[in-house]
């Protein structure tokens, strides 16, 4: 029984750390330059802007990043299927 509550615990320090990590990886940035397009990205993988010279593309940059988040919805739960993901990393902690 106290393994179980060991367990959440433990739980809860990962997801603050997670969490923690999320906030670092949104401060990074990083934008190029190309043949009149700018591009820019944050370490949390999410597209900031697009811009073809004077022109922001922010709607092409929402409809990638609503794109984005569907294939990594998918991935986690193919993941999870297969085993991975925390509930392999934890032991079945819910079951």
């Amino acid at each position: 029984m106290f393994d179980k509550f060991k367990q959440l615990g433990e739980l809860a320090k990962m997801r603050q750390q997670a969490s923690a990590l999320q906030k670092e990886l949104e401060k990074i940035s990083e934008t190029v330059e190309k043949n009149g397009w700018t591009v820019s990205v944050s370490g949390d993988q999410k597209l900031r802007y697009i811009k073809k010279g004077d022109e922001d593309l922010r709607e092409l940059a929402d409809l990638i990043n609503d794109a984005m988040k569907k294939v990594q919805k998918e991935a986690a739960k193919k993941m999870m299927e297969m085993g991975g993901g925390l509930s392999g990393l934890l032991g079945n902690l819910g079951k």
